[in-house]
């Protein structure tokens, strides 16, 4: 095991003392050097966005003081949920080290799988959550003003 997976699982496993939230960590890694570390922090925080991945996403970004995490590599010690996949992508971060796996984390009772198979649409199911588009022409105006003014895109 490397050391910045040792990290990760130590991560995970301070939440086996401190209740903080699940038992996920993960370390981001740039240049050989963990620039920040981080554990789930769903119920210390009541914050279901609090997961290990997007506390080391934000606290990387705050150490390196900037949104794009390009040339970084995340260890995390389970397969991310669709959520902390999304941040992970949209943090420019191309190399993630997972220990366990979706299953495994659906074995302990946390249903990412549900989750990955509603966004394929494998399951629309009103019971999970309900999606209905509304008042396209009155949102498009904003997306249109702000194409028209030739902002960054990140």
């Amino acid at each position: 095991m490397s050391d910045f997976m040792k990290a990760a699982a130590q991560e995970a496993r301070s939440n086996l003392k401190t209740g903080e939230g699940g038992p996920f960590g993960a370390v981001i890694v740039k240049d050989g050097k963990i620039i920040a570390r981080a554990h789930n922090q769903v119920l210390l925080h009541q914050d279901p966005t609090a997961h290990a991945e997007i506390q080391a996403i934000r606290a990387a970004a705050k150490a390196l003081g900037t949104h794009d995490l390009s040339g970084c590599e995340l260890y995390t010690s389970c397969y991310p949920c669709p959520m902390c996949l999304s941040a992970i992508i949209w943090a420019n971060i191309r190399t993630v080290h997972y220990g366990n796996t979706a299953e495994d984390a659906g074995a302990i009772g946390f249903r990412d799988d549900m989750i990955y198979h509603f966004i394929t649409g494998g399951c629309r199911d009103a019971s999970v959550m309900k999606m209905s588009q509304e008042d396209r022409a009155e949102t498009i105006a904003v997306f249109e003003e702000y194409a028209a003014k030739k902002k960054e895109i990140y």
